[in-house]
């Protein structure tokens, strides 16, 4: 079912309670499960992602399947490996082209017995728990963080620990410091040197935990706030000290005028007085940035880059097209079909200014955004409304990682049908 949005006032505000970060959420479920004492999460998101993982941990079930819920099929791979019992791990159609030999293999190197059922180094896996030596690992960081923060979390299980050795540029950095320093708090010893990480063998202390709000659900409402005419809009949840890298997007939305007042409970975001704004980044101008440790925030800023006419290069885009679906073909396709003009070269996404003599070249385009089955399309184009009216294919996508996010743009004023 899809959704038709519009705003005709273009002034956006109000307070939102944004919803929690499921990174943290499911890093906590995790090491909840791992750790011999019960604790409390506080916060809990209830995006489909942590419902499907939750559900899955508290599962007697033989054959677990995670859906399209990416960082569980990688979580559970390597919990499952330690957890006693044969089960089977598989997802939908999307799930099983989405490669997890990397991680396979590491666990195999440690002593794992998985087994594939289908194609060689995709789900669905055949896993039977056993206990696992530590050691030394080396794997490749370039693939995806997830790998890596699956076999630390399991790490203090392991006999004599684990020391992971990692080859090529590490994608992600943040969401590997996340899961650090998770487990740290946790009272677990971690060391990360250059290219080695280091855990020692042990266990997890049962401490209570507050999930932070999540900084990448943040990302579309500096993506309105750049575009609206008018906004003041308050996220409560979200903290100045975060583990979460897309808390970058601070950063990043100076460039479009947008100020981030850190206030008691969360942020106030507000467009830039015209003296700083003329200091941003204007219609024309050329903008540079690398989002390899944010990518998720990547089609967040592609669309506010059209938006705004603002000439702009993205890169560190790679894990993009192992995503979901193929995020820098799909974000590429939309944004073109509604007149705007982005290319492509290789990982990196290109757009060009466009000349606006003649009318709102937006307004002459397709209007039907397809989300390919993506929650991030569906919010990072959603902003768009405040251009004219869109349609936003599948609208229920979001409930992968932000259920309310259709009811909170209804809170500004947001019109949809």
């Amino acid at each position: 079912m899809s959704i038709t949005l519009s705003h005709p006032s273009q002034i956006v505000k109000g307070e939102i309670n944004l919803t929690p970060s499921k990174s943290e959420s499911n890093r906590a479920l995790i090491i909840q499960a791992l750790c011999e004492g019960n604790f409390e999460i506080n916060n809990l998101s209830n995006s489909n992602d942590t419902v499907v993982l939750q559900k899955l941990l508290n599962s007697s079930e033989k054959e677990l399947s995670v859906g399209l819920a990416g960082t569980a099929m990688r979580f559970l791979t390597a919990f499952l490996s330690i957890s006693k019992g044969e089960t089977v791990l598989t997802g939908e159609p999307r799930m099983k082209k989405r490669q997890i030999r990397v991680l396979v293999d590491a666990l195999r190197g440690l002593g794992a017995e998985i087994e594939y059922l289908e194609k060689d180094g995709y789900p669905p896996i055949k896993i039977i728990g056993v206990a696992l030596q530590g050691g030394k690992i080396t794997i490749d960081g370039s693939v995806s963080s997830q790998y890596l923060s699956a076999l630390l979390m399991i790490a203090p299980k392991l006999k004599n620990g684990l020391q992971i050795v990692f080859k090529g540029e590490v994608v992600s950095k943040p969401y590997i410091n996340m899961t650090i320093e998770m487990m740290r708090y946790f009272g677990v010893t971690v060391q990360w040197e250059e290219n080695t990480i280091t855990v020692k063998e042990g266990s997890y202390k049962a401490k209570n935990f507050t999930i932070e709000a999540d900084w990448s659900s943040a990302s579309y409402w500096y993506s309105m706030v750049a575009l609206a005419k008018e906004a003041d809009i308050t996220l409560y949840g979200l903290q100045q000290e975060s583990l979460q890298g897309d808390s970058v997007v601070r950063e990043i939305y100076k460039n479009f005028g947008v100020e981030t007042e850190f206030i008691s409970g969360g942020i106030r975001l507000t467009k830039m007085c015209h003296t700083e704004r003329s200091r941003s980044v204007v219609e024309g101008s050329e903008l540079k940035m690398d989002f390899i440790n944010c990518p998720d925030i990547a089609q967040t800023v592609a669309v506010t880059c059209t938006a705004l006419n603002v000439k702009a290069k993205l890169t560190g885009l790679k894990t993009l097209r192992i995503k979901e679906t193929d995020r820098i073909f799909a974000t590429q396709t939309e944004l073109n079909k509604l007149g705007f003009n982005v290319e492509v070269d290789g990982d990196d996404i290109i757009i060009n200014c466009l000349s606006r003599a003649g009318g709102n070249l937006f307004e002459k385009g397709q209007k039907l955004i397809k989300t390919y089955n993506d929650h991030r399309m569906a919010m990072a184009f959603s902003p768009l409304a405040l251009l004219g009216e869109i349609t936003i294919e599948n609208k229920n996508v979001v409930a992968k990682s932000y259920p309310s996010f259709w009811e909170d743009l209804e809170g500004v004023w947001f019109q949809k049908k």
